[in-house]
C-alpha cells in the first residue's frame, strides 16, 4: 500500500465550491447504501452541507494531497455533550491508502471529548473502517448499537460507534 500525505484544515467560505463537488461524489457513492436519486438538477439535497459552512455548531474539513482535494468531514454538535462525525469522505482514487485514517484522526483530535460516528451496515468498507478507527483512538473503551433513522421506516438502522478522547 502506498501511503500518500493528507493535510487537514477546517474549511474556509473560499473552499464551499470545492467541498460542494466532493459532496456530489459522497452522495453518490452513499446512494447505494440509503437509497435516494439525484433532484432533478443532479444534485443532492445538501442542508448538511449547507449547516457545515453556515452553522457556528458544525465544523467542516478539507482534506488535501499534493495540493489536490481528496476528501472532507463534517463535526456537528461542537457545543452538545458529544461530538457527531456527521458526514466523512474521501475521493476513491486515494480510499485505503492511509488517508482516511489520518484525516479521521486528526479531525477527533481537534475535539476532544465524547464522539458518535454513524454508518450502515451494507457498507461493508465503512463498518470494517469504523471499527478499526474506534479501535486505533479508543482501544476497546468503544460502544456500538443500531438505531431507527429518523423518520425512514423503510430504513435499515444505522450503526454508531460511541467512544470518548482526551
Amino acid at each position: 500500500m502506498t501511503i500518500f500525505k493528507v493535510d487537514v484544515r477546517p474549511a474556509s467560505a473560499a473552499d464551499f465550491s470545492t467541498v460542494e463537488r466532493l459532496w456530489l461524489m459522497f452522495r453518490h457513492d452513499m446512494s447505494e447504501f440509503q437509497g435516494g436519486l439525484p433532484a432533478p438538477g443532479a444534485t443532492y439535497r445538501s442542508d448538511r452541507l449547507q449547516a457545515a459552512f453556515q452553522d457556528d455548531d458544525w465544523a467542516p474539513y478539507l482534506f488535501t494531497s499534493d495540493d489536490h482535494p481528496v476528501g472532507f468531514s463534517f463535526v456537528r454538535a461542537l457545543s452538545g455533550p458529544e461530538r457527531v462525525l456527521n458526514s466523512f469522505f474521501v475521493v476513491r482514487g486515494r480510499r485505503r491508502s492511509g488517508i482516511g485514517m489520518t484525516a479521521v484522526q486528526e479531525v477527533i483530535s481537534r475535539h476532544p471529548g465524547p464522539w458518535k460516528i454513524a454508518f450502515q451496515d451494507s457498507n461493508t468498507a465503512a463498518v470494517a473502517f469504523w471499527r478499526r478507527v474506534a479501535t486505533t483512538i479508543a482501544g476497546e473503551a468503544w460502544t456500538e448499537e443500531r438505531r431507527a433513522v429518523p423518520h425512514r421506516p423503510d430504513a435499515p438502522p444505522d450503526v454508531w460507534i460511541s467512544f470518548t478522547t482526551a
